[in-house]
C-alpha cells in the first residue's frame, strides 16, 4: 500500500522536500495557498489554504485519512494545526504549537537557555520600556541587534553599525517594536561568521545535516536591506571553508542542550530543528533557534539528500530516528540564487517570468516559490519566486554553473550574482 503524506506549505523549501516524498515512493498530497506549479505536477491533489484561517483545512486534511502530515512554513506552525491534526489521530512530524516557541518567541528561547545555562548565549535584555531601552543603548563601547520577540520573517532584525547607523535610529526603531509587540528584545552585536545547521529530532534523538550560509542582504556585498534570504552556500565536506574544525559539533552539542531541555520540562520538539550560529574569534555563539527547515538553506541541504525521506518523516512522528538507517548527504558543494521581484526587500514589483528547462544540466535543480501559474511561465508575488541551484566540487564551481544557466530565465527580476563567487569567498576567508 502506498503512503500518503500530505505537506503543508507552498514555497521553495516545500518543493524540495516534495520531490524527495514522491522518490520515497509516497503520494503527495499538497496543501498551500499559492499554485506551486511544481508542487501541482507532483500532487495527487492540491489544497487550498486560507493562511488568515489555516485551521479551516482541517477537515480538507481529515477527510484525505493521511498517513502523515509534515507543516512547514512559520506561520502555520505558530497555530494549533499540529496539535489538533494530532488529537485526531493524525501522525505529525512537525513541532507542536508549545514545542514551537523555540522559533515564535525569542523571549522563551533565550530564558530557557539562561536557565539551563546553556553555552553559547548572547548577552542580552527584554525589556518593556522606552527608558530601560535608552539606558541600554547608552552602554559605552557596545552596538546591539534589536530584535521583535516574535516571528518575523527574517527580515524584523536591525543590527547597529549595519542597518541602525546611531543610536537615534536605533532608539527610534526599538520604540516602535514597543508600540506594536510592548516588549523588545537588545542582544549585543556579534561580530564573527555567521552559518545555519539543521537537523531532524524525534525530540530524543537528533541527526544534523550539512552546515549551510544564507545571505540576507538584498544587493552585491552584502549590502541594502535584509530579506528572507537572497541565496545560500554549502561545501562539499559539509561545514565551510572560512569555519573552525570544531564549530560543527559545538553547534551541535548546543542544539542537543536545548532539545533536552525542552525535553526535560515535558516540551518535546519533534521535527526540524534550525540553529543560526555566529563564530566570533573565540567562541560560537547561538543566534536564534528555528523549529522548520531554513530558507532558502534548507534547499541546499535537501538538494544533497540521499535515503528514504518519508522514513525520516515517520521517525520523527512516532518519536523513533534510532530506527532510520539511511540518511546521507552528498559531498558535493551547492550553491543557491533566488530569482526576486525587482525592489524585493523595499518595494517589490511583482511580475511575470518565464524559465527555459530545456537541457537542464543533471547537477541544476530549480525550485519554485512563491509563484502562480504553470512551469516554465509564471507570476510572482511581492516574495521570492525562483531558486537556482547547483551542485560542483567547489562553492565556486557550484556558484558559476548557477550564473551560466541563468540565461534561462526571461523577464524582470533581480538575482545576487556574488554568492558562492571567487571574489567573496575570498573576502570570507580574511574576514
Amino acid at each position: 500500500m502506498t503512503i500518503k503524506i500530505i505537506l503543508v506549505g507552498g514555497g521553495g523549501r516545500e518543493d524540495a522536500l516534495g520531490r524527495l516524498i514522491i522518490q520515497s515512493g509516497s503520494s503527495l498530497v499538497t496543501v498551500m495557498a499559492n499554485q506551486n506549479p511544481s508542487l501541482a505536477a507532483i500532487s495527487s491533489r492540491v489544497i487550498k489554504i486560507d493562511e488568515n484561517n489555516p485551521l479551516s483545512v482541517i477537515p480538507d486534511i481529515l477527510n484525505e485519512k493521511p498517513d502523515l502530515v509534515y507543516i512547514g512554513p512559520d506561520g502555520i506552525l505558530d497555530t494549533d494545526l499540529a496539535d489538533k491534526l494530532t488529537a485526531n489521530g493524525v501522525r505529525v512530524a512537525s513541532p507542536t504549537r508549545k514545542a514551537f516557541q523555540i522559533e515564535s518567541s525569542k523571549a522563551y528561547m533565550r530564558s530557557l537557555m539562561k536557565r539551563y545555562s546553556i553555552p553559547g548565549q548572547v548577552p542580552f535584555y527584554l525589556l518593556d520600556d522606552a527608558y530601560d531601552v535608552e539606558t541600554v543603548l547608552d552602554t559605552p563601547g557596545k552596538e546591539f541587534a534589536i530584535k521583535p520577540v516574535g516571528l518575523t520573517g527574517g527580515k524584523g532584525v536591525k543590527v547597529m553599525g549595519d542597518q541602525l547607523p546611531d543610536k537615534k535610529s536605533a532608539l527610534t526603531y526599538a520604540r516602535s517594536i514597543l508600540r506594536k509587540d510592548k516588549k523588545v528584545l537588545l542582544e549585543e552585536k556579534i561580530i564573527g561568521h555567521e552559518f545555519s545547521l539543521q537537523a531532524f529530532t524525534d525530540g530524543i534523538r537528533i541527526i544534523p545535516m550539512p552546515i549551510a550560509q544564507d545571505y540576507k542582504r538584498a544587493y552585491e556585498g552584502d549590502l541594502g536591506p535584509n530579506t528572507g534570504g537572497m541565496g545560500s552556500i554549502s561545501d562539499a565536506n559539509h561545514s565551510l571553508p572560512f569555519l573552525s574544525e570544531q564549530a560543527s559539533s559545538t553547534a551541535l552539542k548546543i542544539m542537543k542542550k536545548v532539545m533536552e531541555s525542552m525535553e526535560g520540562e515535558g516540551n518535546i520538539f519533534k521535527g526540524v530543528l534550525y540553529g543560526q550560529f555566529m563564530q566570533s574569534r573565540n567562541n560560537i555563539y547561538m543566534i536564534e533557534m528555528n523549529g522548520r527547515f531554513a530558507d532558502p538553506e534548507g534547499m541546499n541541504v535537501l538538494s544533497i539528500f540521499k535515503g528514504d525521506i518519508s522514513d525520516v518523516l515517520y521517525g520523527i512522528a512516532d518519536g523513533n530516528l534510532s530506527s532510520v538507517k539511511d540518511v546521507r548527504f552528498l559531498e558535493k558543494a551547492t550553491v543557491l540564487k533566488y530569482i526576486v521581484p525587482k525592489g524585493y526587500g523595499e518595494n517589490p514589483l511583482p511580475g511575470k517570468l518565464k524559465i527555459d528547462l530545456a537541457g537542464l544540466p543533471e547537477d541544476i535543480s530549480v525550485y519554485y516559490s512563491s509563484v502562480n501559474g504553470s512551469l516554465d511561465e509564471f507570476e510572482m508575488t511581492s516574495s521570492r519566486a525562483l531558486a537556482i541551484l547547483a551542485r560542483g566540487r567547489t562553492i565556486e564551481e557550484a556558484s558559476e554553473m548557477v550564473e551560466t544557466n541563468l540565461y534561462r530565465v526571461h523577464g524582470e527580476y533581480h538575482v545576487r550574482h556574488d554568492i558562492g563567487s571567487s571574489s567573496l569567498m575570498k573576502k570570507k576567508m580574511y574576514m
